[in-house]
C-alpha cells in the first residue's frame, strides 16, 4: 500500500509533509507508518497557523519577506522563548543566515501586531498563541520547568487601567507575568 502525506493549506498550495513514500504495511510497519501519520498531522497544524500569522503581514499593511517568514518558522517550532540569538543559532543549524539586528526588528514588529510576545522573565520571545482574543495578553512560566501558558483577560486589563487612571496615569499597554511553579513541579517538590 502507497501512502501519500499530503496538507492543503488555505491558499490552496499542496504541501508535502513528505515525499510520497512506498512502505508495505505489516506489522513492522505499522509503528513507523503511526509516527509519521503523527508527524504529518502535527507539521500541518503549524504550517496552518504559520500561514494564517504570515496573513495577518498584509492584512496591517507589510510585506511578507523571506526573513519574516524564516522568523515566524522558528518561533512556531520552539516551546520556550528564544532570544534573537537563539532564533540566529537556529536558523543556522538549517543553513540559513539572518543578521540579530534584523531578527530583533521583525520580532519588534510581530510583538506590535501580536504575532509574538517577550517573555519579562526570561527576555526571549514565543508566538501569539491566542490570536486575536480580546484583552491584554499574559502569561504564567513555571520558574522550575520553563513551562509557560499564555493567557487574556479583558477585566484584568480594566482594573489595571481604572488603577491607573485613578493616579492620572493614561495606559499605552500593559506588560506582567505570573512566575511560580506550575501543577506538575509543584506536586514533584511538595507532593501535593
Amino acid at each position: 500500500m502507497q501512502v501519500a502525506l499530503l496538507c492543503t493549506l488555505p491558499s490552496g498550495n499542496v504541501n508535502r509533509f513528505s515525499k510520497i513514500f512506498a512502505k508495505t504495511i505489516g506489522r513492522k510497519n505499522k509503528k513507523l507508518i503511526a509516527i509519521l501519520l503523527h508527524l504529518a498531522f502535527v507539521s500541518c497544524i503549524v504550517s496552518l497557523v504559520i500561514q494564517d500569522s504570515i496573513q495577518t503581514l498584509p492584512a496591517q499593511g507589510y510585506k511578507v519577506t523571506k526573513p519574516r517568514r524564516q522568523v515566524l518558522e522558528v518561533l512556531e517550532g520552539t516551546q520556550k522563548p528564544v532570544s534573537p540569538y537563539d532564533i540566529q543559532r537556529l536558523l543556522g543549524e538549517q543553513g540559513k543566515y539572518l543578521n540579530h539586528v534584523t531578527i530583533y526588528r521583525i520580532l519588534e514588529l510581530f510583538c506590535r501586531l501580536n504575532l509574538a510576545h517577550r517573555v519579562l522573565s526570561s527576555g526571549g520571545f514565543v508566538r501569539c498563541s491566542l490570536g486575536k482574543t480580546d484583552g491584554c495578553h499574559r502569561f504564567v512560566v513555571c520558574r522550575q520547568c520553563g513551562a509557560i501558558e499564555e493567557f487574556a483577560d479583558r477585566g484584568l486589563c480594566r482594573e489595571e487601567d481604572k488603577f491607573a487612571e485613578s493616579r492620572g496615569f493614561h495606559t499605552e499597554y500593559h506588560l506582567s507575568e505570573c512566575s511560580g511553579l506550575c501543577a506538575s513541579c509543584y506536586r514533584r517538590q511538595f507532593g501535593k
